[in-house]
């Protein structure tokens, strides 16, 4: 496949700046923010008290004192503005800098040359390597910058058609805001989770829901047969609701489904008039059938 980049119009960023961004983000969001280094960013999630999903992130290293936190766009103020709240003291400045920065993915069979770019934040993406790198830079001169490396522009749907076969959700389009939870949405395995870090808003719930495995559902990458669901639309097998169709494209989406569900041989899945055949991509971990939830 040769090297492609998409804009992603969805998505923005914020800033947080200043001497006491690490140990701030830390007790906030899922992930290590002590992990965050000029060649490495990580993927997170902002939580409810009750463990629930507000906002995902990529917290990359901006250089100086400054993270760059790449969020969803039309969720950024509202974001921006729940960090500033929780600064109180700390030696912290947020900024959203939606106005003057833009996000966009370099992806394909080689997307190495999309590091280093002058003026712009590069970075390996954290989830999985198939995903490509994803680069931060001024507004209006992301598509000049990849194309002055060889990359080939590609639309939003076009990156779309990598990410949906490999079972990977992008913010609310795929996550319900205040009800999902980071282990039913592969956090775990996609590396948006540190289980070693310590307290952070919504650790409990995390925590137990890991260790006393009380997962019932996970979102699945699905083929489509027929038409494109709308988002939101329910999934049933024999007349019972088994899930929910959430983000997609062409004849792939994501679908939130009941473990029995998914794993069903030979009793059909419909959502509408379409079919729904689950896949389970290879990085994703599901409980043996057979064991007990404890």
């Amino acid at each position: 496949m040769p090297s492609f980049f998409s804009l992603q119009p969805h998505r923005s960023v914020i800033s947080v700046a200043g001497a006491d961004r690490v140990e701030f983000l830390q007790g906030l969001i899922s992930n290590d923010t002590r992990k965050v280094a000029p060649d490495h960013a990580i993927w997170a999630a902002l939580l409810t008290p009750q463990g629930r999903f507000l906002n995902d992130m990529f917290v990359a290293d901006a250089g100086g004192d400054t993270f760059f936190v790449e969020t969803e766009r039309e969720r950024a103020p509202t974001l921006a503005k729940k960090l500033k709240m929780y600064t109180l003291r700390s030696k912290v400045d947020v900024e959203d800098l939606g106005a003057t920065l833009e996000v966009a993915v370099a992806f394909g069979d080689d997307t190495s040359s999309a590091f280093g770019i002058e003026g712009a934040v590069s970075f390996a993406d954290p989830r999985l390597s198939r995903l490509g790198v994803r680069v931060i830079a001024p507004a209006g001169q992301a598509a000049a910058l990849l194309s002055a490396r060889g990359f080939t522009e590609a639309s939003l749907a076009a990156y779309d058609a990598l990410r949906l076969p490999l079972g990977v959700p992008d913010g609310s389009r795929d996550l319900q805001v205040e009800k999902a939870l980071l282990l039913e949405n592969g956090f775990d395995e996609l590396n948006g989770v540190d289980w070693k870090k310590g307290c952070y808003m919504g650790q409990e719930l995390t925590a137990r829901t890991k260790y006393r495995a009380l997962i019932r559902k996970r979102l699945f990458p699905v083929k489509l047969e027929g038409p494109l669901p709308e988002p939101g639309t329910p999934v049933h097998r024999d007349g019972e609701e088994v899930g929910e169709v959430r983000s997609g494209t062409g004849d792939r989406a994501l679908a939130m489904l009941r473990l029995d569900a998914a794993r069903a041989d030979g009793t059909a899945l419909m959502a509408g008039a379409t079919r729904i055949v689950p896949e389970i991509p290879d990085w994703m971990h599901l409980p043996d059938p057979g064991a007990s939830s404890g």
